[in-house]
């Protein structure tokens, strides 16, 4: 399994075009082979912030889903946004512990 989490700062202008995007990107990735979460989240003391959180079974299904056309116009969307801050990592968990 593979875990993609991080950042993603914008304009504040562009929070609903954010939104927006990320509804579209979010909805049709989970209907992805490999996809086991794909969700984001807007900080509520920083709205213009928002983090992503990712699980896949394998890279083989991470890198298709950096090939989909929905991955290309969320891109796209991002583009138009006013990036601030783009701060994402993947990484590949050890045993876990419950908490």
């Amino acid at each position: 399994m593979l875990i993609v989490t991080g950042t993603v700062e914008l304009d504040a202008a562009k929070v609903e075009v954010m939104k927006t995007a990320a509804t579209e990107m979010a909805r049709a990735t989970r209907q992805e082979p490999g996809c086991r979460v794909y969700a984001f989240w807007q900080d509520i003391e920083r709205p213009n912030r928002f983090r992503v959180y990712e699980e896949w079974d394998d890279a083989a299904s991470l890198k298709a889903h950096g090939e989909t056309a929905h991955m290309a116009s969320f891109r796209a969307a991002l583009a138009g946004a006013g990036v601030l801050s783009r701060d994402i990592y993947c990484f590949e968990p050890g045993p876990m512990t419950r908490l």
